[in-house]
């Protein structure tokens, strides 16, 4: 995996082969940041990243000048190489080792974009728990953005403050607004 733009573009990052991740291509990253580039100023938001898994979400947006990051995800290694690498670049991402169903349950942090990026094979009610617990808790700033990307196969037009989906291979983004 590479960093696309900003400050940190062209870097490689390799995972741990035995983390249990499947990153978000880089085909898709760069087309999900192109869409966002024209909708925020990333120096200005706050990220809540969902299922974060290696960070990669993560350290795009950090690349790109967003100081205030979460990255939520159970997996201890996971967390631990979320750490290592925004330690190592410097990036200031928070990690919190958590479930992310309990996590959105009991947070109360708001943020502008927050981007979840479950395991695929997860079923449509739990997609549909992540989006009843961004809204229903009301964890978007005004004009903010939830992210859920998952498989071509899956559908989330359905949900209120559905506003879009792009796809990019195998991958579809679904956007809500506030």
């Amino acid at each position: 995996m590479r960093i696309i733009s900003g400050s940190f573009k062209g870097r490689r990052i390799t995972a741990p082969k035995k983390l249990p991740v499947r990153p978000t291509t880089d085909m898709a990253k760069e087309g999900l940041f192109n869409i966002l580039n024209n909708q925020f100023y990333f120096d200005e938001i706050s990220v809540l990243d969902l299922f974060s898994g290696t960070g990669n979400i993560s350290y795009e947006f950090a690349s790109r000048g967003t100081c205030r990051i979460t990255a939520v995800d159970a997996d201890h290694g996971c967390i631990q190489f979320i750490e290592k690498i925004s330690e190592e670049f410097k990036m200031d991402i928070r990690s919190h080792k958590s479930d992310v169903f309990p996590f959105l349950e009991k947070t109360s942090l708001k943020s502008d974009v927050i981007f979840a990026d479950p395991p695929y094979n997860m079923g449509l009610e739990d997609f549909e728990r992540i989006h009843q617990l961004v809204f229903g808790n009301e964890l978007l700033l005004p004009d903010g953005q939830l992210i859920i990307e998952h498989a071509k196969q899956m559908k989330l037009s359905h949900l209120s403050n559905f506003s879009s989906e792009r796809k990019y291979g195998g991958s579809v983004f679904s956007f809500f607004v506030k």
